[in-house]
């Protein structure tokens, strides 16, 4: 049972507790995910199974597409639903939102919440925050490639953005309303879409079926950003997954510049590999 699953999580259960139904149908604890949604969002989350958990760090890199419902003039200390209303301040008019949003488009500076899963000081910053601990946490880039108001009924504003990995929506609805003079959390988050990979794509909990949703990873590596695909030649199977030294004399083509999946004649996945400065070096193999 290795492989991926593109899965549509509920609002109101945790990641790591939507993992349970597939964990329970593939039987098997060795399931992993990549892109955590927090327990108030819903969406698409991408899953991996068996050997295919090597793969989550390829998935988690793609840049993430939601549709997002935030509240003005009421901050929350989770900048979510869940957490104490701890500040409240005017409603802005669909104009100044409008005009404030152009600000945030592009590659711009951000703070994670204070509740997020960075680590600071070794541990997970929201563990320090549960704690009633001041937490400092540094800005870093991320990339807002699309910010849309879609509807505006104050307070409550329906946002699209599509955006780099590691951005905290939270954070962008909290930096928003404070170039507004005012607060903000958000009500709702749904994520629609990682990479080329959509939630009209994903399975239900209620509907897994292990034989029909489980993606073998040779079928999808292609779909991934900058991942190319390159077949190793028969015979020349057991030579990449023991590991041994790359030549171009094992491939159908020679690789060119850039990351590899490696298939088998059967469109399996056998390594990931990649190219740089006319040196080939393995990424990771694939067990038989």
């Amino acid at each position: 049972m290795n492989g991926i699953i593109l899965f549509s999580k509920p609002a109101g259960i945790t990641s790591f507790q939507a993992l349970g139904t597939l964990k329970k149908n593939l039987n098997t604890g060795r399931v992993g995910h990549a892109g955590t949604l927090d327990k108030f969002a819903s969406g698409l989350l991408i899953a991996a199974a068996g050997t295919a958990t090597r793969l989550v760090r390829f998935f988690t890199a793609e840049d993430k597409e939601y549709l997002a419902e935030a509240v003005f003039g009421a901050g929350t200390s989770t900048l979510d639903p869940e957490g104490e209303v701890t500040a409240t301040g005017p409603v802005p008019s669909a104009g100044d939102l409008e005009r404030v949003l152009c600000g945030f488009r592009g590659e711009i500076r951000q703070r994670p919440p204070e509740y997020s899963a960075v680590h600071v000081n070794g541990e997970r910053a929201w563990r320090a925050a549960r704690r009633g601990e001041t937490v400092v946490i540094k800005e870093r880039p991320v990339r807002i490639s699309a910010l849309v108001l879609e509807a505006y009924h104050p307070p409550r504003a329906r946002l699209r953005i599509a955006c780099s990995s590691g951005t905290y929506i939270r954070a962008l609805a909290r930096d928003i309303a404070a170039a507004l003079g005012t607060c903000a959390h958000l009500s709702a988050l749904e994520r629609v879409r990682i990479g080329a990979f959509t939630l009209a794509e994903a399975v239900s909990p209620s509907d897994f079926d292990p034989l029909r949703h489980l993606i073998p990873p040779g079928r999808i590596m292609a779909r991934l950003s900058g991942m190319q695909l390159v077949r190793v030649l028969p015979g020349c199977e057991e030579h990449l997954r023991s590991g041994r030294t790359l030549t171009d004399g094992l491939f159908e083509r020679p690789p060119g510049r850039g990351i590899h999946a490696v298939l088998d004649q059967g469109e399996s996945l056998v390594a990931v590999i990649d190219r740089r400065d006319d040196r080939l070096e393995y990424i990771m193999v694939v067990p038989e």
